[in-house]
């Protein structure tokens, strides 16, 4: 049954993304929506199951991969002010406004805190796709939005432990704060000694792709040191791949690293979100989908273009930079499967939430292609 459900999402995916090029979207758009036709909500011919979601976050994790690979460090230096700006306003306006819509809705304080924290979370996996497909990746844009997005991980996941711990749950913040501190501390220090030294080490054994084989394992290893100190397993993913940028082996490794990716395991990703959305009683509370919908898209949109604005962009570029900060993404669900095993959240208002985060994430690549799409695009090998 897998194997049939590879070989239906990869022949849709591929066919929907050229149609999205040829409609003058990016590709991601077709591979989004054709998930939502494949999945149980139209055609029903795919079902999410727990080895299919498997190879989901295999495809995210690569997909950040190849974005840290292809990071341009120089640049990425060079925009710490503007991605410092962009995350926090990017998370002000959303938890703030968000704050609000929880006490409009009746929500105890806690629970409208949780709400606004829950809109100011960011996933740029879906922009970064489009980012690459609009030979935007390493410029000054594409390095502010991935700065931004670490930054924006790490105060979301911080306000959420400092939440738990009012709810009762026995979070120590204090443990919380030293555990994300010393992740990206070891992080760096591997990247620095480690990653060169593993890879020199890798390079003369007499096996079959020693290198892309070791670079495999430095991502996987720093994906698992994140979701084990509490970041997302992207951000791990995205600092190996920085890591590795820097050492003569960076041409080799994203090469076949690009070619196992999108030869499988990034479409899975991309359809796989489309094919969990969930549309039961979407009828009962439409008016409060749309409602949060708009809430979530404006909030994201408006603080991370001001902060991107102050930072010294553009008006039009500002609003890119914020375009791409608007999907909420898997970081998003996960906050939410938390907020319901805790009890912040109803089980009517988690179901709403699903779909206003599915709406974010379909929205970002038009939004993204409106305001920073007016270059020529960067030669991408595999991005249909």
């Amino acid at each position: 049954m897998l194997i049939l459900q590879l070989a239906i999402i990869l022949i849709f995916s591929k066919i929907a993304g050229d149609i999205s090029v040829r409609l003058g979207q990016p590709s991601v758009l077709g591979k989004l929506l054709i998930g939502i036709v494949v999945g149980p909500s139209v055609l029903g011919l795919i079902h999410s199951t727990e080895v299919l979601e498997e190879l989901s976050q295999i495809g995210v994790i690569l997909l950040m991969f190849i974005a840290g690979l292809e990071t341009d460090t120089e640049e990425f230096k060079r925009t710490g002010k503007a991605s410092l700006f962009v995350g926090m306003a990017g998370i002000i306006v959303p938890l703030t406004l968000g704050y609000g819509a929880g006490l409009i809705l009746n929500l105890p304080p806690l629970e409208a805190v949780f709400l606004g924290l829950l809109l100011s979370a960011t996933s740029v996996s879906i922009s970064v796709q489009a980012l690459k497909e609009m030979g935007k990746l390493k410029s000054r844009e594409g390095s502010t939005i991935l700065g931004a997005a670490v930054i924006d991980d790490i105060l979301v996941i911080v306000g959420l432990a400092f939440v738990m711990s009012l709810a009762g749950g026995e979070v120590n913040l204090g443990f919380i704060i030293l555990k994300k501190f010393l992740f990206f501390a070891v992080a760096i220090l591997l990247g620095w000694i480690l990653v060169p030294w593993a890879l020199k080490r890798f390079a003369p054994l007499r096996v079959t792709e020693s290198v892309i084989s070791a670079g495999l394992i430095i991502c996987f290893f720093y994906a698992y040191l994140a979701e084990y100190a509490g970041v997302a397993a992207i951000i791990g993913a995205y600092i190996a791949g920085v890591a590795i940028s820097v050492t003569e082996y960076k041409h080799e490794v994203f090469e076949k690293v690009e070619t196992i990716g999108y030869s499988i395991f990034v479409p899975v990703f991309f359809t796989s979100i489309g094919v969990s959305a969930k549309f039961d009683g979407i009828a009962d509370n439409l008016w409060l989908i749309t409602w949060l919908s708009a809430l979530a898209i404006v909030t994201k949109l408006a603080g991370s273009a001001l902060g991107a604005r102050l930072a010294g962009f553009k008006n039009r570029n500002a609003l890119g930079i914020g375009a791409a900060m608007v999907s909420r993404g898997e970081v998003a669900l996960i906050i939410a499967a938390i907020g319901l095993d805790a009890g912040l959240l109803e089980d009517d208002l988690f179901a709403v939430l699903i779909v206003v985060v599915l709406v974010t994430t379909i929205v970002t690549p038009p939004m993204m292609k409106l305001f920073l799409g007016d270059s020529r695009p960067e030669r991408v090998s595999g991005r249909v």
